[in-house]
């Protein structure tokens, strides 16, 4: 009998084991997704009617990323489009044409390891992503900082905020966003040691103080992956002037189940504060 017992739980064990084995050693295949999508390569803006320019983004290491660019005539400012963990920009067209509609210019590109983008997905290197997509902005394009929107959604608006809190955007607007990759992945799984596991963070609140400008949280109460609560600490621990425009819904359809209409009024009504009308 204790023979068996004993032989059960070392079953167990060595499971859990196996278990924690997978999640240290597999956390970036669970976190980064280019490829948990629908085939949509040959998609582009113009496909919505819009006009954009392709372009190529060097980074600091000198990855060579994939990028769209697409200027509005008399425009109010320019947005800087993070996007999330799951495809990559050809599956953003709907943001990309609402964004125009608001009046502003919108530069998306794809992590490394995303889509055309070159390279190997890393923590440190996403963040050296969206700096090259900052300083095409202010070089090649010659937008002053005052001018820039920086926006992220899900995993964007992680590497939204630290790169926010390295420069002085115009606006900030994060959307569908958590505390941090450990916050969460203990939620997911509060049976094992994720916290301890983890070599990826991602700690959007740790960023949140040192940004002073305008921003606006978006969340839905009803979010399945990131919970409501990580959208109202975040919004607890930012610098005024903020705002939080509240969604239903789950995490990848909140803007539908709320209304396209309402989200894009809550943007706009955030714009408004900030930015001129053409």
């Amino acid at each position: 009998m204790w023979q068996g017992a004993a032989s059960f739980l070392l079953l167990l064990a060595t499971g859990y084991l196996a278990i924690l084995g997978y999640i240290y050693f597999n956390q970036t295949n669970m976190l980064y997704l280019p490829r948990f999508a629908a085939d949509n390569s040959g998609a582009t803006p113009a496909d919505v009617g819009l006009d954009y320019q392709a372009i190529t983004l060097n980074t600091e290491d000198d990855v060579k990323l994939d990028a769209w660019y697409l200027p509005v005539p008399d425009e109010r400012g320019v947005i800087l489009f993070c996007h999330g963990n799951a495809g990559n920009i050809t599956h953003r067209l709907f943001t990309l044409e609402l964004l125009y509609k608001l009046g502003f210019s919108v530069l998306i590109f794809d992590y490394r390891g995303y889509g055309k983008s070159q390279g190997e997905t890393s923590e440190q290197g996403t963040y050296r992503d969206a700096e090259a997509a900052w300083q095409y902005l202010l070089q090649q394009q010659r937008y002053r900082e005052d001018e820039i929107v920086i926006m992220g959604r899900s995993l964007g608006a992680a590497i939204a905020a630290e790169l926010a809190h390295r420069h002085r955007p115009a606006a900030v607007i994060l959307e569908s966003s958590f505390t941090s990759v450990p916050d969460v992945a203990a939620e997911l799984y509060p049976l094992f040691p994720v916290r301890w596991l983890s070599h990826l963070r991602y700690g959007t609140l740790d960023y949140l103080p040192s940004i002073t400008s305008p921003l606006l949280i978006v969340h839905s109460r009803d979010d399945e992956i990131i919970p409501f609560p990580h959208g109202q600490r975040l919004f607890e621990a930012a610098n005024s002037p903020k705002q939080f425009l509240e969604l239903k819904g789950g995490h990848n359809d909140a803007i539908y189940v709320s209304g396209v209409d309402y989200y894009r009024r809550g943007l706009n009504d955030f714009f408004d504060r900030y930015f001129d009308r053409p």
